[in-house]
């Protein structure tokens, strides 16, 4: 039943290319009179050129500037106009934008949309006060939080040789050098309709997007042809490392242990499935192993759990996290944590428990895309990082065929100690017990950003 849900919306989709190169998937969805654009252009912060760090975060926040046919904020006073919402997303691997609107607005947004494709104004008086706008960004989404400081140094030591070690916003002293040569350099190399594909989900036909698709984005230029992703990738990695961070805002400590596997597009046939279903074996949720053990049975821990994010175009990150409860001690939730992981790895899990995982992960994805707003977020990210359409569509279907045999291969294969990076986020002095916490931690505080995860996603004015 799971499945056959999930294969009658992938019957629905079409795509199609526009003579310029632009790729056009098309999602009906009649449920409500609602429709969501989004262009996703294949540039994120793992593309940028040595020493121009953030200038992918950068230019998203200057797509919001001004062209020569319409004055800043113009597009956004629009989508707000008739009771829409937009918002944008940079990533590692790509930088998306998109609006929600009633139908009949669609090609008000596609008209917008297309028009800052390739004709921003980019001067120095847009450039320097945006500069300005990052460089605080940074400064209060990452400086002033012992979290995300912790997270930059994790992956910059996980990662030794992939650009995912860099983070998305950049690094500070890199952003404040960023000018407009390089704004320009970056546009003219990424934002082409060759380089981009539009997603529209919802109420909506393939004729009627596909006549608009043609209309807008169909009479700009093709770009220049870009030659593969081939980013630098990482050597062999033979000695377990540690990051610990001490920092008097910290209340609750917490740790973080993490790996680089194989995503989506790197991983051999059936391993990135398997790991989907590890990290839910492991982590996933309150039926999890971790869950079940550490904070419903033993009481030691207020938050723990495991994650895996395959949509990327190089290699990943699986991670487990936790934090302390009461008087518990961190070590004694690390060393939880590392008994449920060897657990699966000298005894595998059952085809029971294998057989509800699957139906769990499935139901949530159903609920993740009964929107229309949701259903283009897959599709966008699996097309972005070198998937296609034919992916999504028989995704469940491989889920479905993953053994227990499969799933402790994995764990044995990649969660190995001797690779990992574990972090330690703790209390001015070290401490790592602490008292009562108000509430659960959440994971991106223990384990560093995925490829996938976003610099910021704000509103623009």
């Amino acid at each position: 039943m799971v499945s056959s849900s999930l294969a009658a919306k992938a019957e629905e989709v079409s795509n199609f290319l526009l003579s310029n190169g632009m790729e056009v998937v098309v999602i009906p969805d009649h449920r409500a009179p609602i429709v969501t654009h989004m262009v996703w252009y294949k540039a994120g912060s793992a593309d940028e050129p040595p020493g121009k760090s953030g200038i992918a975060h950068f230019f998203e926040h200057l797509m919001f500037k001004g062209t020569k046919n319409h004055p800043a904020g113009e597009f956004s006073r629009e989508v707000a106009s008739i009771g829409g919402n937009e918002n944008a997303f940079t990533t590692a691997d790509y930088t998306a934008f998109f609006q929600t609107v009633s139908p009949d607005a669609l090609p008000t947004m596609m008209r917008f949309e297309s028009d800052r494709m390739r004709n921003l104004t980019l001067t120095d008086a847009v450039i320097g006060p945006e500069r300005d706008v990052i460089l605080e960004e940074r400064r209060m989404r990452v400086e002033n939080d012992p979290e995300a400081l912790l997270s930059e140094e994790v992956a910059a030591t996980l990662y030794q040789n992939q650009p995912y070690r860099i983070p998305v916003i950049g690094w500070m002293q890199e952003i404040e050098k960023l000018n407009r040569e390089d704004a320009v350099a970056f546009y003219d190399r990424f934002y082409a309709p060759n380089n981009a594909i539009l997603i529209v989900a919802g109420d909506v036909t393939e004729e009627r997007v596909r006549a608009l698709a043609e209309g807008t984005y169909g009479k700009i230029a093709r770009g220049p042809d870009l030659p593969p992703r081939n980013r630098p990738q990482e050597p062999e990695q033979n000695a377990a490392r540690t990051v610990t961070l001490s920092d008097a805002r910290v209340g609750v400590p917490s740790y973080g242990r993490s790996w680089v596997v194989p995503s989506y597009q790197t991983a051999k046939n059936g391993e990135a499935e398997a790991l989907d279903l590890l990290s839910e074996v492991l982590g996933g949720g309150a039926q999890s192993r971790i869950y079940r053990e550490l904070i419903v049975n033993q009481g030691i821990a207020v938050g723990a759990g495991a994650y895996y994010e395959g949509t990327s175009v190089d290699p990943t990150t699986f991670s487990v996290y936790g934090a302390p409860r009461g008087e518990s001690k961190l070590d004694a939730v690390e060393s939880a944590v590392d008994k449920e992981i060897a657990r699966i790895q000298n005894e595998g899990v059952t085809p029971d428990e294998l057989d509800r995982v699957k139906k769990r992960y499935l139901r949530a994805m159903i609920f993740a895309r009964d929107s229309a707003e949701g259903l283009a977020q897959i599709y966008g990210s699996t097309l972005a990082t070198g998937g296609t359409v034919k992916d999504v569509a028989e995704w469940t279907g491989r889920i479905e065929k993953v053994t227990p045999q499969q799933v402790q291969d994995v764990a044995k294969r990649y969660l190995v100690p001797e690779r990992a990076v574990t972090s330690y986020l703790l209390p001015k002095g070290g401490s790592g017990a602490v008292a009562e916490s108000g509430g659960p931690v959440q994971a991106p505080a223990m384990v560093p950003p995925r490829p996938g995860q976003s610099a910021d996603k704000v509103e623009q004015p």
